[in-house]
């Protein structure tokens, strides 16, 4: 827990949804954000995409990337009207390939 930050977001007794993230020097990087099916769209994933960035700005962080896969479209969209942007680089995942975004944040 010393290298990732892990939020977790607690709704009616339960988690409802979770995010992982790391600084790496100025650049961090988030993993796996999850919520309950019953819980997108409620405003949990944006306000844990919100608490992560800020808590990787509070580290250092200047620029926050990710990576997801194309089937992902519905993150993808999300990511994106939080303003990601593709970077264009591309890895392989499993057999399919994972393609980076990123965003700057902004200055505390």
């Amino acid at each position: 827990m010393r290298e990732m930050l892990v939020l977790v977001a607690f709704a009616d007794g339960r988690i409802v949804g979770t995010i992982g993230g790391a600084a790496h020097g100025t650049e961090g990087h988030l993993r796996g954000m999850a919520v309950l099916p019953e819980w997108q769209g409620t405003g949990v994933a944006p306000a844990l995409l919100a608490a992560i960035e800020a808590g990787l700005q509070k580290r250092g962080c200047t620029a926050a990337t990710l990576d997801t896969t194309e089937p992902l479209e519905r993150a993808i969209r999300f990511y994106t009207r939080n303003g990601y942007s593709r970077t264009g680089a591309v890895s392989g995942f499993f057999g399919m390939q994972l393609y980076e975004y990123s965003k700057r944040l902004s200055a505390q």
